[in-house]
């Protein structure tokens, strides 16, 4: 690999470690200068690989630097002097030996400790997002901003605020108690199956779907999988569910970049082994005694994988549905479930429910709506259709529109 590809690899693979070793060592409330640290780091290796070429062992030599950078930071701003003894300096032989473990093991425990420090309740959804894209994914700020269709001093702001209350609430980098585990998992699942959605219903006018986004939720999901404190079924019943979506991913949009709608696209093009380890999770989620709405959503989504249209399939998604709008209303999923009525009781009956939702200001709801009406009334469905195209937010829905319009 080339050093112009190599480093930005690295970045996205790397930085994410190095900042949430350094942030859990120097603790919360100097995570901006983890963040520096791990920044620098990586502008040494773009100055120095330059002229000298790229090391034996890349990663080695980033870990390496980082060290002695963190170590220089803490001589110079002694920040233990700070945190552990007031009013007394180290000296540069106490400084040498603090550890700074880089281990596989200790990057793995620091990036998940500080997850659950990410996606403390005292700071907003957005925030934790935002937060864990930053520090736990790389993402730059524009590729946050872009994410989220708003600016980079919106960004930096918001992070700037949700850093500052972290700081304030003296918030620790540390895995929760065993009896708080639970309730606080609950709010790190939210922020990961937050952070898919951003991607697999991207609003971004340039994309369909933003892969990146949902391979790093993956990515962390299967982090808490692994560690024994937080392999549990619901952890599970939500990789499930991104590894049903994720399968789609290549049918999903045309070579144009455009909507593909799942009744139209191309099985073959389904990832068969991604839907495998969907079905082999949500297997294994079924252990135990909960059933949270990541089972009962990885169970439509498995559903979704078998691409015959028969009356069992949609019968079996209706009743998921009628399930978990029980647990846990949502006006997206009330909507989602008048498609599966229609395909198990037909189009009659699904339009008189979807009517009743009166989600106006929604262009999904007419979308559907314009599906629905298609052979009933055809004028009906074209007016559907042309209500959701000035709802339409992004250029790719909008041309899916249009042609819809022209049928």
């Amino acid at each position: 690999m080339q050093q112009q590809e190599l480093i930005p690899h690295l970045f996205r693979t790397e930085f994410t470690k190095i900042t949430a070793v350094l942030c859990k060592l120097l603790g919360i409330e100097h995570i901006e200068l983890a963040e520096d640290i791990a920044s620098e780091t990586f502008l040494s290796a773009l100055e120095t690989w330059s002229y000298k070429g790229i090391p034996p062992s890349p990663v080695g030599w980033l870990y390496s630097v980082a060290k002695n950078k963190a170590k220089n930071h803490i001589t110079r701003n002694n920040i233990f002097s700070e945190k552990i003894i007031p009013q007394i300096k180290l000296s540069s032989s106490a400084v040498e030996e603090i550890e700074i473990d880089l281990s596989e093991k200790n990057i793995t425990d620091s990036q998940l400790q500080m997850l659950f420090a990410l996606c403390h309740p005292s700071i907003s959804a957005e925030s934790q997002i935002g937060l864990s894209l930053r520090i736990l994914c790389g993402f730059g700020i524009d590729e946050i901003a872009n994410a989220f269709l708003t600016s980079k001093v919106t960004i930096n702001k918001r992070l700037s605020r949700a850093k500052e209350k972290l700081r304030n609430e003296h918030i620790k980098i540390e895995f929760p108690a065993a009896e708080e585990i639970n309730e606080r998992l609950e709010t790190v699942l939210t922020t990961l199956y937050l952070l898919f959605n951003e991607g697999y219903y991207s609003e971004s006018d340039d994309s369909v779907l933003r892969e990146d986004l949902c391979l790093e939720a993956m990515r962390l999901t299967y982090l808490l999988i692994e560690n024994e404190h937080t392999n549990q079924p619901n952890v599970k019943a939500l990789f499930s569910l991104m590894c049903f979506h994720s399968s789609r991913f290549a049918a999903r949009k045309n070579e144009n970049g455009e909507i593909v709608l799942y009744q139209d696209q191309d099985e073959s093009l389904w990832n068969q082994e991604l839907i495998a380890n969907g079905a082999y999770f949500l297997h294994q989620a079924s252990q135990g005694n909960n059933i949270s709405t990541y089972h009962i959503q990885a169970s439509i989504a498995y559903w979704h994988s078998i691409k015959e249209d028969t009356k069992e399939k949609w019968e079996n998604i209706l009743q998921l549905y009628n399930r978990l709008l029980q647990i846990q209303y949502s006006p997206i999923a009330a909507l989602n479930r008048t498609y599966a009525l229609a395909k198990a009781n037909g189009k009659k009956e699904a339009i008189a429910e979807a009517e009743k939702l009166q989600l106006t200001n929604n262009h999904y709801y007419y979308t559907l709506l314009g599906e629905l009406y298609i052979d009933i009334d055809n004028t009906k469905s074209k007016e559907h259709f042309q209500h959701a195209l000035s709802l339409a937010k992004t250029q790719a829905e909008k041309n899916l529109l249009m042609k819809k319009l022209k049928l």
